[in-house]
Parts: structure tokens; sequence; C-alpha cells
């Protein structure tokens, strides 16, 4: 069985957005812990949350995939903002408890100049610190599609930070339309990538997908989703990609260019290739 939902929005609480999921067909989601473009946070319910608890178990739902606010640059070159990012991940990780078991995802950041090493050594730091209380929560590097400063756009990246924190608890949330604009073919060679995946980071650090298709041409380093089936990737690409032994137990996050009833057919659609 897939896992497959899609980005909701946590503005109704935790046991709104299961009822959301559940209402297109998805038995897995992702939300913003906070304003994805600032830093606020909507006020903790516990009532809810335990009810959120119970729904999902209650509907077999597979991990929820959290995603990080945009905004959260773990090595800028301020102090000040890194210092605050920093902050800001503590307490995201703090709020996750209420829902253990799940994912926490996030974009590893951009160096703006510092270099690649500085910056991965900054990033290592922070999530050192946060993870610190052990909370029951998975954190995942986002596969980036390496435009500008960004970190994450090459597997050795990723593999950098995770050795650097030295947690078992951090592993990598793989992107199908960052991995494609950054020069992984996963259209024409997705067993070929898995392998790279695997020799550099290994599979056992796979832990989710974000399930996008490319408005952009491979190798492209732009980063911008299409609908399924309408980008560069096309659904061929998302056929093999459920039917793989590997990605097709992990959780997939739709975030393509969609209002709910767009993502309950992408679901339907992603469903079917799989057989179900």
């Amino acid at each position: 069985m897939l896992y497959v939902g899609c980005h909701l929005s946590a503005s109704g609480g935790n046991l709104e957005m299961v009822r959301t999921a559940e209402s297109i067909g998805a038995n897995t989601f992702a939300f913003f812990t906070r304003n994805p473009r600032g830093s606020q946070a909507r006020k903790e319910d516990p009532e809810d949350c335990a009810k959120a608890v119970e729904a999902l178990k209650a509907g077999s739902f597979g991990p929820l995939v959290a995603h990080g606010a945009y905004t959260m640059n773990l090595c800028t070159a301020q102090p000040e903002a890194r210092e605050f990012a920093a902050s800001i991940l503590c307490d995201d990780l703090r709020r996750m408890a209420a829902l253990p078991g799940n994912y926490y995802n996030f974009h590893p950041g951009s160096h703006v100049g510092q270099g690649t090493d500085v910056g991965i050594a900054q990033i290592c730091d922070a999530l050192k610190k946060a993870l610190a209380p052990g909370y029951p929560v998975t954190v995942l590097l986002e596969t980036m599609a390496g435009k500008g400063s960004e970190i994450g756009g090459r597997f050795e990246e990723l593999k950098a930070i995770i050795d650097g924190v030295g947690d078992d608890s951090v592993g990598v949330c793989l992107d199908t339309c960052h991995v494609h604009d950054a020069g992984y073919d996963v259209v024409n060679d997705l067993d070929g990538v898995l392998a790279e995946f695997d020799r550099v980071i290994g599979l056992d650090k796979l832990k989710a997908l974000h399930v996008n298709d490319s408005k952009n041409p491979f190798e492209s380093h732009k980063d911008r989703h299409e609908i399924l089936g309408e980008g560069s990737l096309g659904v061929s690409a998302f056929a093999r990609i459920v039917n793989h032994p590997v990605l097709g137990k992990l959780p997939m996050i739709l975030e393509t260019p969609n209002e709910l009833p767009g993502y309950a057919k992408e679901i339907a659609l992603l469903r079917q290739l799989a057989g179900e």
C-alpha cells in the first residue's frame, strides 16, 4: 500500500488536517510547523494533538513529514540570524514530540558566500544542539536543486552533514523535482541514481519522498515544481517510482502547484499507477 499525501494547511489544527487528508484519499501528509515564509508558530494545543494521534492510528496513516520554514537558514553568514534559525529548529523539534514517531524535513540552507564546508559545519552544530534532548522525531535533510550557494544539491553534501552530526535520527527526504534539476537522472536511470545514493549515503537513510514534476529541463538547477505529468519528468517516471521496491514503501508527499481537488486527482493517479 502506498503512503501518499500532500502539504496541508495547519491553521485549523492537527485533527482537522487528518480529516482533510482522509477526504482526499491521503494516508500521510505534510504541514509547515510555522509560517513557511516567516517564523511565527501556531499556539500549541495538547488536546488537539492527542486527538490527532488517535485519528492517525485509527486511519492507519504512514509517517507524517512536517516541514521547517523556508526562512530557517542554519548557515547564513549573519550570526544573529543563524542563532535565531537554530532556536527555531530547537523549538520545532520540541513541538514535534506531541506527534511522536514522525518526520521533520527541512532545507539544509545556503552558505551565502562562506563556502560549503563552513556551511555544513554550521548546520551540524545547530542539529547536534537541537537533537540533544532526544525527542521522538527523525530529522530529514531535503535533497536540493543546487541553485546558488544552496547546500544539499549533491549527495556528498548531505552525507557530510549526517556524518558530522553523528546521530542515527538524521535521514534524507528525496525530492524528485530537486534531484532532477540538480543533475540526477531519475527519469532515465532511476536505479542508477539510487545506487549512487546508496554508495554515498546509504538507502537506509532514505526515509521519505517529495513527489513533484519539474517545470525545468534536466540539470537546470532551478527548482520549480509542476503538476505530475505536466513537466519534464512525466507520468512514466512516477510509475517507476511508485512501483520501485524501495521507494514504493516510503511516505510520498506531493508539493505540486495544486489545490485540494488537484491533489486528490494526483493521489488517485499514483495509486492507479501502483495498481491499487
